[in-house]
């Protein structure tokens, strides 16, 4: 078998290339689920029979939740192949994740607590879910400053790639917390194993939210990636053309 397609993505002009093309095809269809999605959970949508319109903050808060331990799942593994195998560009998909994780899981914390305070009449609770999502915001923005703070980029990859493995056991917490422990956040509406207990004309809108959320990151993804490679090779040679 022809393995040549593979060693391609270890190649960062390649992959460059190949993040420029890609990105308006998840960018356009994000976009439009986006906005498809904020229709019909903030104007058709009914109101919930126990929060009212106060439920709809869920239609950014349970995506951005999503997203921010996806983007963390993508930056450990990027981190763990860097690593593991040397691969440059592993290394620079795992930093270009860091920050867009950070704003998702800041985006989830901030709209939760202004979920929580009509609803819990406070705007923060040491509940175990809580303190996990705030916990990941503290392991996307060490990742950043660790990278920050050693100026050897190799010694950076490595260092940072580390944290991010490490940082993988906080996922399972984030995502059973609400299982284990007495916890007064919201149990699972969507992502269990019988029925969604959401009714269709409120469901479909945040699961086309989610996809909406999730396209988008991959956008933002490829076009920070793209930053990244320039920013790692701007002494190669491919690079000089690129910008010439």
């Amino acid at each position: 078998m022809d393995w040549t397609w593979f060693h391609k993505f270890g190649s960062p002009p390649h992959v460059y290339r190949l993040a420029g093309t890609l990105t308006p095809w998840f960018a356009w269809p994000a976009g439009l689920l986006i906005a498809a999605a904020l229709y019909g959970g903030l104007v058709l949508a009914p109101p919930d029979y126990q929060q009212g319109d106060g439920f709809r903050i869920i239609y950014v808060h349970a995506p951005s939740a999503w997203v921010s331990t996806m983007v963390y799942a993508v930056m450990a593994t990027s981190a763990a192949i860097g690593l593991i195998w040397r691969m440059k560009v592993a290394h620079a998909v795992a930093a270009s994740c860091a920050g867009i994780g950070a704003s998702f899981t800041a985006a989830s914390l901030v709209t939760g607590m202004l979920w929580g305070e009509p609803m819990w009449g406070t705007w923060w609770v040491w509940d175990p879910r809580l303190v996990a999502q705030l916990v990941l915001l503290f392991l996307f923005v060490g990742y950043v400053g660790l990278r920050s703070a050693i100026d050897d980029l190799g010694r950076a990859d490595r260092a940072s790639a580390v944290l991010a493995i490490v940082g993988v056991v906080n996922l399972p917490i984030i995502r059973y917390s609400v299982e284990w422990w007495n916890s007064i956040h919201q149990a699972p509406s969507v992502m269990k194993m019988d029925r969604p207990s959401m009714p269709i004309d409120m469901l479909a809108p945040l699961l086309m939210m989610l996809l909406g959320f999730t396209l988008f990151f991959a956008a933002v993804l490829l076009v920070r990636l793209r930053a990244e490679l320039l920013r790692r090779e701007r002494a190669a040679a491919w690079v000089k053309e690129v910008v010439s």
